[in-house]
Formats: structure tokens, sequence, C-alpha cells
């Protein structure tokens, strides 16, 4: 049976279905590969529509990014909303921030509606980490706020983002009132937990080895089987070899974290002032929060292989150290790695495999708020309703040049590139 790594977010897990392998042959209305946010989501919004639900899950509930990641729950896409329209054109960037601030709300409801506890927050605060980066902020928050109508977001000068985040490196901020910090893994277990109790049968350390589709799709496992009308592929990163149509459109990488052992209050207020997360603005991004005991969760440097460093709390500490040189003392009780998958232009990869099987994937770093808004989006495309899952299908996501196999070394070059401009 597989176990979580040795993370913060596992140590302090609650608990979420019973671990059951899926043994022999069953059949459902819709079966789903994949127990990440996008999986558990979509077993709760079709379980809550009447379908008879089966979820696979390769290892345990979020196992992978979804129970890895850094918390944040950010408001709109991954790409700034000026940029969106240059990229999709004005309408479809505004119908991206109707569900961006949809996802973030659907967070919120489905905490509150079933009771999850996970350490919910609010606000994140984006910081300049180059004077060029101001600019953008400034510019970013006053077209949300007249283009949108959003008015809770606002530029932050440099003084104040110094006295917020206790450190003087960066040059300026925007400060986002609407968006939420969470537990990752606590957010997907009770998801979890929610859909088992409106009916989903939930099968973790039950690895799809295949899949075949028609009118009726088959998923196979090492012990079983499972029959459906339809399925729903929600492996993301962990994806590997099991359908290179969809290979082809992501390049998984991975991003490291760290926590802190607990902080004093006054400490942790010093780092950072309001209890938000933040972000900066570099293209490899470091990111950090405070956890429910006032640990630092901090996150940075990426690598493309598939192996993690030997020594990830020294790997992560040498970039938490750069931003607040005042923890040099402060004990690491855990650090951990996590694989996430990347689109060429970092828009969201929804699409088809058949008319009956649906997927969604390649959140590009923004997967809490966005992958739980595909389940909802999925789950209302097999009740028959596609029209909001056909706009994010609709949206110019390209193939990987090179394909799965060669698609890597021009990833490699490509980061590395922009790794070497934030370091200028």
């Amino acid at each position: 049976m597989s176990q979580y790594i040795d993370s913060y977010y596992a140590a302090t897990a609650v608990s979420g279905p019973q671990s059951t392998t899926l043994q022999g042959d069953i059949e459902a209305d819709v079966c789903i590969i994949g127990g990440g946010f996008t999986g558990v989501s979509a077993a709760l919004h079709l379980t809550e529509l009447g379908y008879d639900v089966v979820l696979l899950e390769a290892e345990k509930i979020a196992w992978g990014a979804s129970g890895r990641n850094g918390g944040h729950v950010g408001v709109g896409q991954r790409k700034g909303q000026r940029e969106l329209v240059s990229m999709v054109g004005n309408e479809t960037a505004h119908t991206l921030w109707d569900y961006g601030l949809e996802a973030v709300g659907l967070v919120r409801s489905i905490c509150e509606n079933h009771n999850i506890d996970c350490d919910l927050k609010q606000g994140v605060l984006h910081v300049a980490a180059k004077l060029s980066h101001v600019d953008d902020l400034r510019l970013e928050a006053k077209h949300l706020r007249s283009a949108y109508g959003y008015d809770k977001i606002r530029f932050v000068d440099r003084d104040e983002t110094a006295n917020m985040v206790g450190s003087s490196n960066f040059y300026a901020g925007q400060l986002d009132g609407g968006s939420l910090h969470l537990h990752p893994l606590n957010f997907a277990l009770g998801i979890a937990t929610a859909a088992e109790k409106a009916g989903a049968s939930i099968f973790q350390d039950s690895r799809v080895t295949s899949f075949s589709t028609g009118s009726t799709c088959v998923a196979i496992t090492r012990e079983g089987s499972v029959r459906a009308k339809f399925m729903v592929v929600g492996c993301n990163g962990y994806l590997e070899r099991l359908n290179s149509t969809m290979a082809a459109k992501i390049m998984p990488i991975n991003n490291f974290l760290l926590a802190t052992e607990p902080l004093r209050p006054e400490l942790a207020k010093s780092l950072i002032r309001d209890d938000v997360a933040v972000q900066d603005s570099k293209f490899v991004i470091n990111y950090w929060k405070l956890s429910g005991d006032n640990r630092l969760l901090f996150g940075g440097g990426e690598n493309y292989t598939k192996r993690f460093p030997t020594d990830m709390k020294s790997f992560v500490r040498k970039y938490m150290l750069r931003i607040y040189p005042q923890l040099e003392a402060t004990r690491i009780d855990y650090a951990w790695g996590g694989t996430l998958a990347v689109t060429m232009n970092r828009l969201p990869s929804y699409g088809r495999l058949a008319d009956n099987v649906f997927y969604a994937q390649g959140y590009s770093g923004h997967g809490i708020p966005t992958a739980t808004m595909a389940g909802k989006l999925i789950a209302e495309a097999v009740s028959g309703d596609a029209s909001r899952f056909d706009v994010m299908a609709d949206l110019p996501v390209s193939r990987f040049p090179g394909g799965v196999f060669l698609r890597w070394p021009g990833l490699v070059a490509g980061m590395l590139y922009h790794s070497l401009k934030d370091r200028i």
C-alpha cells in the first residue's frame, strides 16, 4: 500500500476516504481516473447530479501535486487579464475572468458547505522582484479595477511592501483581497470525503494501466476494471504514458517546498504582517505563507528531471534565506517536492478524447481553483451542457515541439534561459 511522502501537509492531514483497492470488474455511469483536485471535484459534482461515479487513484487521494503545493488560491487565470486580451480577445478574456472568480468562490463554498477544515485564509500579495516589474503590477491592478470593476485589489508601494513582508528585497506589491490560501491536502481530502458521502465509490492504490474508449469506456487496473458510459481523465503531471494525445500538450516539472519549525507569533507577524500568501514576480517564482500553526511554508526552485534533489531542505532553504536572512538559525522541519504540469502558453488544457471522454490538465501552478472548477465544468458537460467546458477546450493550447519524447530538451533550455534572467 502506498503512503504519502513526508511533508508538513501529510503530518497534519485529516482523515479521508478509507483506502480500498479495486478488486474485480464493476460498472458505473462515470469512471474518473486520478484523485487530485480535478478528479475529486468531478466526483463530488457528478454524484450531486445523481450519477453513479467510480474514482480510481493510483496512490492516495491528492498524493501528487494536489496535496503538495503552496496552497495559493488566486483569482483569474495563470496569465494576467491584460495579457489574456492579447491572447484570446476581450470577450473570452472577460469570460475567463468570470470563471476565475467563480473558481475561488467555489473553493470557499465547498469548504463551507462540507465543513472542510483546511486553514482557509484570505489574501494574496504579489511582489515585484525587479524594478522593471513594478509597472506591470500597477497597470494590472488599475485594469482590473477599471475594466472589471474588481475593487478587492490595490497597488502597494515599496515601503508598505517591505513592511508587509519583512524584507526590503521587493520594489512594490499588488494586494489581492479576493484571493485565498489554504492547506491543500486537507482541502482535497475534504472534497473526496464529501464525494464519498454523496455516493461516489473511491478506490485508492488502483493504478489504471490502460483504458479504451467507445460507446462504453473501460479502465483497466492490475486487479480489476471499470466499464462506464463516461470517462474523466485527471492525471495532470502524473499522466506519464497513459495517453500520448494529452501528454503532448503538457510538460511535467518539479517544484519544492519547506516548512520551518513553528515560529513565535511576533516573528511570524514580522515576516507576513497580515497573514496573506505571498508570491514574487520571477519566472521561476518564490512563494510563501504561514501555516495554521505559524510555520513558514516556503516554495522555491524547480528541476526538470524525474529526480528530486537529494537534500531538499538545503535546496529550498537557500531561496528562503535570500529573502529572509533573519531565519538563518530557524530549524527546517520538512522539505518535499511535487510534480505539476505546465503548458506552452500557461493556459489550461481541456479537451475530449472522444464524445464521452473528458480531460483537464496543465494548470501551470494555478491548480487549486482551476482544477476544482474543472471538475464542475466536466460535470456540466457530462450532464448535457458543455457550453462552459467548451470555452476552456477552445483555448489555444499547443503541443510541445517534438511531441512527448522530444519536448524535454526545449523546455529545459527555455526554463534555464528564464532562470538566468531572474538572476540578472
